[in-house]
């Protein structure tokens, strides 16, 4: 991008809100600065004159960019306000994160760390810090707090000021806006929210303590590990010993304890399964962290481009999905609405295909089913086998297709799949003699990451390669980042023509719609997101799977569905206050 692009549009505005942020619930604005930077004109707006506007004070027309620094912040204010959003949006944070991503930042991606970056004087962290704490302390301000609030909202306009000329030679604009069309979206699904039965929220909250001791005592009977909610150490060994069951020690000698390798264990020994569960419950149980609004919805940070491969990465405690997986089940339409969870199918294995131009590998994706297609071609399994009939060797082969796009070796492929190593080599050496072009493909783009330094989606999201940066991590960033590429693109259509996404999860949506328009919102839902596959892919369209969920039901739950079981159990019997509008019993759905 140079300046004779930026100098293009006929109004560049640089663009900060201050506001406030309360648990779960829409901004409130509290002041709003913008620049044009071609003419130097300053607007500064305190809250008041905010509320009483319908539009923007400033051009949102084609002919204009909008210019901030983590874009989305300022949108949920516009949305607050009931503003629309502007036609372009070019965000620094995102441009800054693509132009560095891969690189060691000592003073992180925040503003603070880009001026940094350049050398540009900013605020000291201390000041900041304590201008924040004055506009979330919530007021009444005097006239002066007011004019030192503004003062400081400017500050990161001027920093904006500073940052754009030094950016601009690392901007590619169409790729760029196209980042920043994508920063609306996202204000739009924080904006909707994830609907919660707040009810049973509440009430789950305040009954923790005892859920806990209860799950322990139910689930602990067979292996007598825990004492209280202390997990002993000794016990478990004693368990071991006593079943004859193998355990990785540490160097130290100790058992190793780490949550993956109880996941790894579990595979080989599931009796273990219940307690590994349990574990995880008790570890990262945060429902008190969770932000669920006074209407009801989660609502957090969805931090896009955050990984380095672009894919956004919320907070493990604050974003429902992220949580364990029984927690879902909290997850419920109101009344006479509905929601539904749509997802690629097989997407990784889909977008290896299409980029590698491997005919037999498109071939399989296409298929019924591609792992049961995948077991046909090896002759593991009867060419009428389908996922029912041959569960084991579906599974065999499922791990062995995603663990290549990893780059995982035999001796994990065989821990995955709980067999020798001799038999995950064998399965191994099937996939490169059935599918060699993948394995050319995937070879050159790992010589050529290594040679340029760099490697991009089709989009132009990159990711710098460093001498310490794995070639597992360069085998897998086609598909996760390609697959972030298409999740956008589906995003922006879908909130642009209305359609009221509730959250991107991975390579997946949950949206929401009227009773009795779900049907005809999923469909138009599973055209744009196939479509959106097919224009990053090259016409290769990527199929979607869609999971109903009808008021009174609610999120369906897989993994830990008995320990959902036990909690409402548990609150049928035991619970103080379980006047909620759903009986806890029938929470999943069959």
């Amino acid at each position: 991008m140079s300046a004779s692009q930026i100098r293009g549009f006929r109004e560049v505005w640089l663009v900060d809100f201050e506001f406030q942020a309360p648990i779960g619930a829409h901004p409130t604005p509290v002041c709003m600065v913008a620049r044009e930077w071609l003419t130097g004109t300053t607007i500064r707006l305190w809250k008041d004159d905010l509320e009483g506007r319908a539009y923007p004070p400033f051009s949102q027309r084609s002919d204009a960019v909008y210019v901030a620094y983590f874009a989305s912040a300022e949108f949920s204010c516009h949305l607050a306000l009931g503003w629309p959003l502007p036609a372009n949006v070019l965000d620094l944070f995102v441009e800054f994160r693509t132009a560095t991503n891969g690189l060691w930042l000592p003073h992180g991606v925040g503003i603070l760390g880009a001026l940094a970056y350049f050398g540009i004087p900013s605020l000291p962290i201390q000041t900041k810090e304590e201008m924040r704490a004055l506009v979330m302390g919530g007021g009444p301000w005097s006239s002066a707090q007011e004019g030192q609030i503004l003062d400081y909202c400017e500050s990161d306009v001027i920093a904006l000021e500073k940052l754009l000329p030094r950016m601009i030679g690392m901007i590619d604009v169409p790729r760029a806006l196209h980042r920043g069309r994508y920063m609306k979206a996202v204000a739009v699904m924080e904006s909707v929210g994830i609907p919660i039965d707040h009810e049973l929220f509440d009430t789950l909250t305040g009954e923790w303590n005892s859920i806990k001791l209860e799950l322990i005592r139910e689930i602990d009977a067979r292996y007598d590990i825990y004492e209280g909610t202390h997990f002993r150490r000794s016990a478990f060994e004693r368990y071991l010993v006593n079943n004859d069951l193998r355990w990785p020690k540490l160097p130290t000698g100790n058992l190793d304890l780490k949550e993956t390798t109880f996941k790894s264990m579990a595979k080989i020994y599931p009796e273990l399964i219940p307690l590994k569960n349990l574990r995880n419950i008790l570890a990262k149980m945060r429902l008190s962290r969770l932000p669920v609004g006074p209407d009801g919805r989660n609502r957090c940070l969805l931090s896009p481009f955050r990984s380095k491969t672009g894919r956004n990465q919320p907070s493990s405690s604050r974003f429902i999905f992220n949580c364990p997986s029984w927690q879902r089940g909290l997850i419920a339409p109101t009344e006479g609405r509905g929601l539904a969870y749509l997802d690629y199918a097989q997407q990784e294995f889909g977008i290896a295909a299409a980029l590698s131009n491997d005919q037999r590998m498109q071939d399989v994706y296409r298929s019924e089913d591609p792992y049961v297609a995948f077991a046909k071609l090896a002759n593991a399994v009867p060419q009428d086998a389908t996922a029912r009939s041959h569960p084991h060797e579906r599974k065999q082969f499922k791990e062995c297709q995603l663990g290549v796009q990893y780059g995982m070796g035999s001796a994990t492929l065989a821990e995955r799949i709980g067999q020798s190593r001799v038999e995950a080599e064998n399965l191994l050496l099937i996939h490169h003699e059935l599918f060699p072009d993948y394995w050319k493909w995937t070879q050159a783009v790992v010589d050529h990451s290594y040679l340029t330094g760099n490697i991009k989606t089709v989009f132009g999201w990159e990711f710098l390669v460093q001498d310490s940066t794995s070639s597992r991590t360069l085998q897998n960033f086609p598909m996760q980042a390609n697959g972030a590429e298409i999740l956008r693109l589906a995003c922006c259509w879908l909130t642009e023509c209305g359609v009221a996404v509730c959250a991107p999860v991975h390579d997946a949506l949950l949206i929401e719609a009227p009773a009795g328009e779900l049907r005809e919102t999923v469909s138009q839902t599973r055209h744009l997101m196939e479509r959106a596959s097919a224009v990053v892919l090259d016409g290769f369209q990527l199929r979607t799977d869609a999971q109903i969920i009808n008021y009174p039901n609610r999120f369906p739950i897989s993994d830990e569905a008995g320990v959902w079981k036990q909690i409402n159990g548990y609150l049928r019997t035991n619970a103080s206050d379980c006047s909620h509008r759903r009986a806890p019993v029938p929470l999943i759905n069959k």
